[in-house]
């Protein structure tokens, strides 16, 4: 678990570093909010996407083998980040990026085969907090520019992911698998489940929220409120720290009173909160910022226990499909607010859907753990 996670951190610092470096970029660049939306949300496309593929290669050849891929293809993008001229070099790097955020449905994978289904909340709430590695970018990259030149924001980063993937390719080893190596139909079979799209809906709110925060904040805030790059980084990495800390919470907690109870609590709390965030103002701005951090956070725990739960048999494909909606869930926010900020002047009507759409998976969540009344039988 120790390798795992420290193997998500070191990818998800890769994928950090485009948005801690990018209102450096935009304005050596001299980029639109438009573009520097397109920018960010370049990388999460291909991180959410790659999840499934990576998901359904992990279930049939083990986590080791493909989780070191994964990060010896990241570093190659990380680096070429350093020589970055033009828009499109920037956009063909940084999608490249993406494929380090495309690394968590591996790490599930290789996780939970290691631990009982009474552990697996603990267990895949530790690895998801892993995404510390957003927080080191947040905060060092912006200082490793500053002190080292630009290049040095992403390539310490790269460095880092070079060393751990020597420790994985030398340490990790795959959990004994269980039964006969699936085909392709029974590895796909889950995806015709229910269950799998409304774990896919949850998680295309917690954790898409917690990418589209941790991308676009250090631009949000030095855009809206005129806050430093230094400043900016710190308070986006306060954030991701927040939601990181609080995932093996949701995790630990959902192990004791189950996955969709802490829901119940998550969603209406993520509306309260993005409605403060709607405020044009920094103090409200902030409380809403760090309460919706708790929210996701314990919400990302939450819904990671119940993958394993209900699909005991294919986490690497489930895991793979929820990711993927998790991170489509953090590629529209960045551009959806970009669009709005250019149009309007104010991010608010952003943070007024996110509030609507949160009432939404509430919904879904009351309307399908109610309980069912037994149908009567014809004598």
């Amino acid at each position: 678990m120790i390798l795992a996670t420290g193997a998500f951190a070191v990818c998800f610092a890769i994928f950090g570093s485009v948005s801690a470096m990018m209102p450096t970029i935009k304005t050596d660049l001299n980029l639109t909010p438009v573009q520097v939306s397109i920018a960010l949300a370049l990388p999460v496309l291909l991180g959410s996407l790659g999840r499934i593929p990576l998901g359904m290669l992990t279930d049939r050849y083990g986590g080791r083998i493909v989780f070191s891929a994964v990060m010896a293809g990241a570093i190659i993008p990380s680096l070429g980040m350093g020589w970055v001229q033009s828009y499109n070099q920037l956009l063909i790097a940084a999608f490249g990026c993406g494929l380090a955020l495309a690394s968590f449905s591996v790490g599930v994978g290789f996780v939970s085969g290691w631990y009982p289904p009474q552990r697996q909340g603990f267990a895949l709430g530790v690895y998801g907090a892993g995404n510390a590695g957003q927080s080191l970018a947040a905060f060092g990259a912006p200082v490793l520019a500053a002190n080292l030149g630009y290049q040095w924001g992403f390539w310490v980063f790269s460095a880092l992911t070079v060393v751990w993937l020597m420790c994985f390719m030398f340490f990790a080893r795959n959990a004994p698998r269980q039964g006969q190596v699936k085909s392709l139909s029974q590895i796909l079979q889950p995806m015709s489940s229910p269950k799998s799209w409304i774990l896919s809906l949850y998680y295309f709110l917690t954790f898409g929220g917690f990418v589209a925060m941790a991308v676009y904040l250090p631009t949000l805030l030095t855009d809206l409120f005129g806050l430093s790059k230094t400043d900016a980084g710190l308070r986006t990495a306060g954030f991701v720290l927040v939601a990181t800390a609080l995932r093996p919470v949701g995790g630990i907690l959902a192990d004791k009173v189950g996955g969709n109870t802490i829901l119940k609590w998550v969603f209406p709390i993520t509306t309260c909160m993005a409605g403060l965030m709607a405020f044009n103002n920094v103090v409200p701005f902030t409380i809403g910022a760090l309460g919706m951090a708790a929210a996701i956070g314990l919400g990302n725990g939450a819904v990671f226990k119940l993958v394993p739960e209900y699909f005991p048999q294919s986490v690497g494909i489930v895991t793979g499909l929820v990711g993927a909606a998790g991170g489509l869930g953090g590629f529209f926010p960045p551009l959806l607010l970009g669009y709005i900020r250019q149009q309007t002047g104010s991010f608010s009507y952003g943070f007024v859907a996110l509030a609507v759409f949160t009432l939404v998976c509430w919904l879904v969540l009351y309307f399908n753990n109610r309980p069912r009344r037994p149908t009567a039988q014809l004598a």
